[in-house]
């Protein structure tokens, strides 16, 4: 039942437990119960929503941060990881396989504000041996959601015989 819940409440957090019970054929107080439990135990991290914040004036800019980095001793990647995403201007950071080892997810104001970061707080780590960064220049799809769906519409032009 734990999947089921996760798979619902993945796909709109909005949802009441009344409705979950409803489409899983369950007691409402055993849904409840297992949700609570799965939030008790972390399975569940957090509620969120999705914002098309391009549609609300909000100046922002999402960079993604790939660093390569020497691991320590004893510790690994989790030391590394934990230094990082400790750092509030973080949004997400991921171990990765391939040519660099973490990706770095932030949000900041400007280019000027990700660079100040990169160049003063997150290349200054000990074990941080290189960065490369690319910024977001407009999203299409995130989290499974098509954003500003009307503008991707088909505009070719339509051919009859």
């Amino acid at each position: 039942m734990e999947k089921d819940i996760l798979e619902i409440l993945e796909k709109d957090s909005r949802i009441t437990a009344e409705d979950i019970a409803v489409m899983l054929g369950k007691p409402v107080e055993e849904v409840n119960a297992c949700i609570k439990k799965m939030e008790d135990e972390r399975l569940i991290c957090g509620y969120t929503i999705l914002a098309d914040w391009d549609k609300v004036e909000k100046e922002y800019v999402i960079a993604m941060i790939e660093v390569k980095v020497t691991p320590q001793r004893d510790a690994g990647y989790e030391a590394i990881a934990k230094r990082i995403y400790k750092f509030d201007e973080v949004k997400s950071v991921y171990l990765m396989s391939g040519a660099y080892d973490f990706m770095v997810l932030m949000e900041g104001k400007n280019i000027k504000e990700i660079s100040h970061f990169i160049s003063s707080k997150l290349s200054t780590l000990d074990s941080v041996t290189s960065t490369a960064t690319h910024f977001v220049l407009k999203k299409y799809k995130d989290y499974g959601i098509v954003m500003d769906d009307d503008k991707l519409a088909d505009e070719r032009m339509i051919v009859s015989p």
